[in-house]
């Protein structure tokens, strides 16, 4: 395992130093009008001691823009590799102080939803599987294709019509109410989880299909194998063949899927923050995109491109656990 490890890991990093620089390239090709707007930003700041083209010069040196890309790639990456990905343009704080600002929020919002995504496809995936071709079955189907097809805009809408247009029970965006300075610490928390309501719905509701059909075909697949019914005819009972005899098989495929969850959770639901105004870092990257900020593009590209190799690592060690057979070299 730990060979196997090293192995794995090593892979991990030559294929982010390719990424990236493929990353760095697309950046380097942007128009330059995106460092020349923000010089110029600086040097009409109060205080500030530098012309717009001392400015330019110093972001160009700075990011490697000066420079070839391929050389000008090891520039940011040599900074990177210590931790400074230099200060966001748009936000105009270092890009690992606004990360550290935003990252919970994501994190919070796309938990929960995991969490109640796994408590409720699982078990009507299994229950699907178990009645195959009954109303239970075709009900589920239908529940999970209706929600793999719904984009996530019209999700979102919809709730936002539902629960804030027609109902008024919720806010239609943002994460305080008018009243949220006048609470107390209690009375904040509840008005931000009001707040996570309808993004929290929008989440689950476009995710527990894809789960859900996915655990009702491996379970379909188990139930169908031969241990499955030598188990049904030594007697056991039908709630042990399929909890612990069946289940547990059906769970060897589903790791790769939950493994693979690692960058939904903390890489921020961009379009779902954005719909409801969530300040995570999905919401906080868009905004920073969209204004042509290059240092804090580059690190949120970077944070999500290594948490997609990590999150690929853990779903092979996670199958390797689950799933005795399997011998990783």
């Amino acid at each position: 395992m730990t060979e196997f490890l090293i192995k794995r890991i090593l892979l991990c990093i030559l294929i982010l130093f390719f990424v990236m620089f493929i990353v760095y390239a697309l950046m380097y090709s942007l128009p330059t009008s995106y460092v020349e707007r923000m010089a110029l930003q600086l040097s009409q700041r109060p205080g500030s001691l530098k012309s717009a083209s001392e400015w330019l010069a110093e972001l160009n040196a700075k990011y490697g823009m000066d420079k070839g890309p391929i050389e000008g790639y090891f520039v940011w990456l040599k900074n990177a590799v210590k931790g400074d990905f230099g200060e966001s343009w748009f936000w105009t704080v270092s890009c690992t102080d606004k990360f550290e600002a935003v990252i919970w929020y994501s994190f919070v919002l796309a938990l929960i939803s995991f969490i109640f995504e796994i408590l409720i496809a699982v078990p009507l995936g299994i229950a699907a599987a178990r009645r195959q071709y009954s109303p239970t079955d075709y009900a589920v189907t239908v529940f999970g294709l209706v929600g793999m097809s719904l984009p996530t805009f019209f999700v979102g809408t919809l709730l936002k019509m539902i629960f804030s247009i027609k109902l008024g029970w919720l806010d239609i965006s943002g994460m305080q109410g008018r009243f949220y300075y006048q609470l107390d610490a209690w009375g904040r928390f509840l008005d931000l989880g009001k707040h996570f309501i309808m993004p929290v719905l929008t989440l689950i509701i476009i995710s527990i299909g894809s789960l859900m059909r996915y655990t009702r075909t491996n379970m379909l697949e188990v139930l169908s194998a031969d241990y499955i019914r030598t188990a049904r005819a030594k007697g056991l009972s039908e709630k042990r063949v399929i909890n612990y005899h069946a289940f547990r098989n059906t769970l060897i495929p589903l790791v790769t899927i939950l493994g693979g969850s690692l960058p939904g959770l903390f890489g921020g639901a961009l379009i779902t923050e954005t719909i409801f105004a969530i300040g995570g870092i999905g919401y906080t990257s868009y905004q920073a995109m969209v204004a042509g900020d290059i240092p804090f593009t580059m690190f949120y590209l970077a944070f999500m491109s290594i948490l997609t190799l990590l999150g690929n690592l853990i779903s092979d060690v996670l199958y390797a656990v689950v799933d005795p057979r399997v011998r990783v070299h």
